[in-house]
């Protein structure tokens, strides 16, 4: 990969309004966002979902992208979404617990206008003895489409944060498909994994969403590892990665494109959805202002493309 098309992908400027979303009280997260802009909806206005801990999957609406509405809208239960787009049809993943203990599977709605959506069908369900032993998981879905077949790349396995007091992904894996809604055939091993050398994932893989450039002919994954820094204090940050199979992937820079700081993202950046709007890359991500006592809200940053 040349040193130019990279350097591109560093430069992220977060929008001063930020965050954009906020969780209703008594809900104190709002997190997970995956958008459809208004150049892809079926009705001129962007779209967004995101999960909270009280009602589940949020229906977002917004004629700009920056101001949001929460339309309540046919809301389930369920979490971390992912919305995929093909034809004239919207299909909506995500992670359905079958318990309070973190067992979950992974599921797939389908729809015309984003509102009304068909009935969930379970399409990857914890098989491998790394996506957990006594509470297995497959969850934080993105999908994909190349060469005629999908792409699933999906998180498993959990590592505890004692700092916190919940758990976040150990693993991602891939899981690849001729039909949308499956058979799906995984990939024996993790693709991501968390490593002791790695600054920036040494306790988790946490999740990733992926892009192809047809262009360059490369996979972009857009990680959120799970690290303790110097302090031993647990955090995460958004890392870029590329790949030229989308399977076997290699980080881009040493250093996140999008970190922690102060104030709504102090402690953790966490999950994100990526698209491009006219002359830019939009990126919502999902942030937390603390460890064990936090709240989490929605952010934007973008990336203009030279």
């Amino acid at each position: 990969m040349d040193v130019k098309f990279l350097g591109k992908w560093k430069k992220w400027r977060d929008d001063p309004r930020n965050p954009l979303i906020k969780p209703r009280p008594p809900d104190w997260i709002i997190a997970d966002p995956t958008f459809i802009t208004s150049e892809e909806s079926p009705d001129g206005l962007w779209h967004l979902f995101a999960h909270s801990i009280i009602t589940g999957i949020n229906h977002f609406k917004s004629k700009d992208g920056i101001t949001w509405q929460n339309s309540f809208d046919k809301t389930f239960p369920g979490m971390r979404p992912f919305l995929f787009k093909e034809n004239d049809k919207y299909y909506l993943l995500y992670e359905r617990l079958l318990n309070i203990f973190n067992k979950s599977v992974i599921s797939i709605r389908e729809s015309k206008d984003l509102s009304n959506w068909s009935k969930p069908k379970d399409i990857l369900t914890p098989t491998l003895s790394w996506e957990g032993k006594y509470n297995p998981n497959n969850g934080n879905p993105c999908l994909l489409k190349h060469k005629g077949r999908y792409y699933l790349y999906y998180s498993a396995g959990l590592v505890f944060l004692k700092d916190c007091l919940f758990y976040e992904p150990k693993y991602i894996g891939i899981a690849i498909s001729k039909n949308i809604f499956g058979p799906y055939k995984k990939r024996a091993m993790p693709i991501i994994y968390p490593e002791k050398d790695n600054t920036f994932r040494n306790l988790g893989a946490g999740a990733m969403k992926v892009i192809y450039l047809k262009e360059n002919e490369t996979f972009l994954g857009f990680n959120n590892g799970i690290f303790k820094d110097k302090k031993s204090k647990s955090r995460s940050s958004i890392l870029l990665l590329m790949s030229k199979d989308g399977i076997h992937f290699n980080e881009c820079f040493k250093q996140p494109i999008i970190f922690p700081t102060k104030g709504w993202k102090k402690s953790f950046v966490y999950q994100l959805d990526i698209r491009k709007y006219k002359n830019n890359y939009w990126l919502y991500y999902n942030a937390r202002n603390g460890w064990f006592f936090g709240v989490e809200k929605i952010g934007l940053s973008t990336l203009k493309i030279e």
